[in-house]
């Protein structure tokens, strides 16, 4: 997988992550530590991205 179809996927994952997490602040009952757990690895991938992209 060439470097630029990685970020591409990272950042559709990304993209992915941001839709979940406003979808589950949405609705009251959704549990805080799935949307910590949803955050955390949104900005886990955000991370990766920026590193990659400094490339």
């Amino acid at each position: 997988m060439s470097l630029t179809s990685h970020l591409q996927e990272l950042r559709r994952k990304h993209e992915a992550l941001s839709v979940e997490v406003e979808e589950a602040q949405r609705h009251p009952g959704t549990d805080g530590l799935r949307i910590a757990d949803l955050k955390k690895q949104k900005l886990k991938l955000k991370e990766e991205i920026q590193r990659l992209s400094q490339h």
